[in-house]
């Protein structure tokens, strides 16, 4: 069908009977049955019997479209020189040249191109403002992954000062901001004020920002409606209500990931694809991230039993792919991260659905049934923070025993100075927030003959951190910068360490199991977050529950008291490879089988119809309350009456909108208290008196 469609345009073209509209019809329906190269050759036909046709630049346009997508991006780039020379006003040609060129290894001249792109833009129209946002938005994207972080701030400034109401671009302003230790994170714009920011940040954001679950909890579930939630979701692939009968076969388990390579994710996850006990379960992983073939992707492509890659897939069809696979349980490795495909669990193509490893924290939506900690991570009082019934392992984070280490260097080679105490920290300038700093900064002040070695990142990074130690009385001298290596380089340097102190509230994850592996003790400030809490289960998962503090007085005074204390330290890491064959947070046996084993009661909850509803009642009310505490200000993980703030500010939103109860700090004898008189409410204040029915 499609082949006499394209002989019969083709034959049109050549008697000129044939318009460009038609021929767009012609491509359009020719692409949608998988016949792209004839779309393209159509156009190259049309395109060569009208040199002087007026709409000459569309068709090349065009063209140069199907040939980017059928990989000759040297013809498209050659097309689309064309396109702009015939009319160099068409926007559309800057946006795709600029990204070709960039994809070619040349991403200045990407961006040279964009910016001649938005210096073409003439009147103001709502089309030309969105092809300066959109070439604003591509030099962003650019810059920041050059680290050029200051013309990508600008960038972002200018796309709000055109159009303020972009979330995607306020997510990235604040990500931005964290990343390169602006404090305030929180800059106040004339279009985009501080509140806004606050309840325009990706949840990601907002657990390296503040300690404060309940208004994490409420982003996550603001974030899933505005995003995902609002989108048309056909059921024909719906398997919410689907039974799982394992009579005569295995639990099938999918892993849904864009990280399934040299990623941190990919790392931890390598050797449990290896020890999935087959008996048990068949393994599928369902790749969404960018294309890869290195060590750990190959890897773990050879350890699953069924590789699938989701990429190129609607979110339709790798839901429909999902469910025709009879998925019992799927497994969310993305969260709320990069590359994400929470659209595709909005679908339900599986009975059972869960939140474990990729994100730390709860995803705030109505169809993640069940995530995956441990009991230091989210111990039963903290379950009011997760929308998703909490399931525990012995050690929540899963861990690859067989990495690589390359031969450990001398700290003359890692330019540190033999005779200091080493306080290190390897974790990404995004978590290092204002509180955390001047933590280490006192601890420095304290302690003679240390320094502090960071993990690189940019030099203005550097120089806005060594500014701030010197305007708090550190040299610059004693902060140290370790250059970013190779992994097996990178785990060789930590033994040269004394102490590593984390950040907080967003802590050490991949970076305290890689320190805990290679002998370096590891201190840590636990909140009330998830991503507060990870460190401090795995480091007292490895055999060290003494270094977990719980107060901002207590960290500081621990690691001033182990600079003192050579002793313990040389215990500690004697204790850290001792019991490193045998600590729960590098027993992968154990944790797989663990883990194998909360499959199979999910399936039996389900099969029992005892399957968890997410609890999201009131969520809005705790957004507004989380919103109106200065988060900059006061560090929440420090607030000892934490609940008792959130209930007085939902008692104020109850009077002015009244609130049903909620399964969290919202009760029924709230609502009673709350609604009665004045009159009641002292009666009963006073003993022996009963306030009026």
């Amino acid at each position: 069908m499609a082949e006499d469609a394209f002989l019969t345009a083709v034959q049109q073209i050549t008697s000129n009977a044939l318009s460009l509209a038609e021929v767009l019809n012609v491509a359009t329906s020719l692409t949608a049955a998988g016949q792209s190269q004839q779309a393209e050759q159509l156009y190259k036909i049309w395109i060569g019997q009208n040199p002087d046709s007026p709409q000459l630049f569309i068709a090349l346009f065009n063209c140069a479209c199907l040939q980017s997508q059928g990989g000759d991006l040297a013809g498209a780039t050659e097309t689309l020189k064309r396109v702009i020379a015939l009319n160099p006003d068409f926007q559309p040609a800057y946006i795709n040249i600029g990204g070709l060129v960039e994809q070619a290894g040349a991403p200045d001249n990407g961006v040279e191109l964009w910016r001649a792109g938005l210096a073409r833009l003439g009147p103001v129209t709502s089309e030309s403002v969105g092809y300066k946002l959109a070439l604003l938005k591509q030099i962003t994207r650019v810059r920041g992954d050059q680290h050029r972080m200051d013309e990508a701030e600008a960038a972002l400034r200018e796309c709000l000062s055109v159009n303020p109401q972009q979330r995607d671009v306020v997510e990235q302003f604040v990500a931005m901001r964290l990343g390169q230790c602006k404090w305030p994170v929180v800059d106040p714009l004339p279009e985009v004020d501080a509140k806004t920011q606050v309840g325009r940040m990706h949840p990601l954001s907002m657990a390296a920002y503040t300690d404060d679950p309940l208004l994490q909890l409420a982003t996550a579930a603001r974030y899933v409606a505005e995003a995902v939630d609002d989108q048309p979701i056909p059921r024909d692939f719906d398997r919410r209500h689907a039974p799982i009968d394992l009579a005569g076969r295995r639990l099938k388990v999918g892993y849904v990931s864009s990280d399934l390579r040299e990623h941190a994710v990919g790392y931890l996850m390598s050797e449990l694809f290896e020890l999935h006990d087959r008996s048990r379960v068949e393994v599928f992983a369902y790749y969404c991230g960018i294309p890869s073939s290195d060590s750990v992707n190959t890897r773990i492509k050879a350890a699953v039993e069924h590789w699938v890659d989701i990429r190129e897939m609607s979110d339709d069809a790798a839901a429909r792919r999902i469910a025709a696979d009879g998925i019992d349980i799927l497994v969310d490795v993305n969260g709320h991260t990069r590359f994400s495909r929470t659209a595709v669990f909005a679908r339900r193509p599986a009975p059972v659905q869960v939140n474990w490893l990729g994100y730390p924290g709860t995803m705030g939506s109505p169809y993640h049934q069940y995530i995956v900690a441990d009991g230091f991570i989210a111990p039963q009082e903290y379950e009011l923070y997760y929308s998703e019934k909490v399931l525990r392992l012995p050690c929540y984070q899963s861990n690859d025993r067989k990495r690589l280490v390359a031969p450990r260097p001398s700290r003359a080679d890692a330019g540190l100075p033999d005779d200091a105490f080493v306080y290190c920290c390897f974790n990404g300038s995004q978590k290092i927030t204002r509180f955390t700093c001047d933590r280490w900064l006192d601890i420095l002040k304290q302690t003679e003959g240390s320094v502090l070695w960071l993990l690189a990142s940019s030099e203005d990074v550097h120089e806005r951190l060594w500014t701030y130690a010197e305007q708090q009385g550190v040299p610059r001298e004693r902060v140290i910068f370790a250059p970013k290596l190779q992994n097996a380089h990178h785990l060789a340097r930590y033994p040269l360490a004394d102490l590593f102190l984390d950040t907080a509230p967003y802590g050490a994850h991949t970076t305290a199991s890689d320190a805990l592996w290679m002998g370096a003790p590891v201190l840590t400030l636990a909140g009330r977050s998830f991503a507060s809490r990870v460190c401090g289960s795995l480091v007292s998962a490895a055999g060290l529950p003494e270094l977990v503090t719980l107060t901002p007085e207590a960290f500081v005074a621990r690691a001033v008291a182990l600079r003192q204390d050579p002793g313990a330290i040389a215990d500690f890491k004697a204790r850290l490879e001792a019991g490193r064959d045998s600590c729960d947070l590098f027993n992968m046996e154990k944790l797989t089988a663990c883990l194998e084993d909360l499959y199979r009661d999910m399936a039996q909850e389900h099969e029992r119809d005892r399957a968890p509803q997410p609890d999201l009642a009131n969520l809005e009310a705790y957004f507004q309350a989380g919103l109106a505490q200065d988060h900059e200000a006061v560090e929440m993980l420090a607030v000892s009456d934490y609940h008792g703030l959130y209930k007085r500010s939902l008692a104020q939103r109850h009077l002015a909108r009244p609130m049903r109860p909620d399964g969290r700090l919202w009760t029924a004898a709230d609502v009673v208290s709350t609604d009665a008189r004045p009159e009641d409410a002292e009666a009963r204040a006073r003993p022996g008196i009963s306030a009026r029915a």
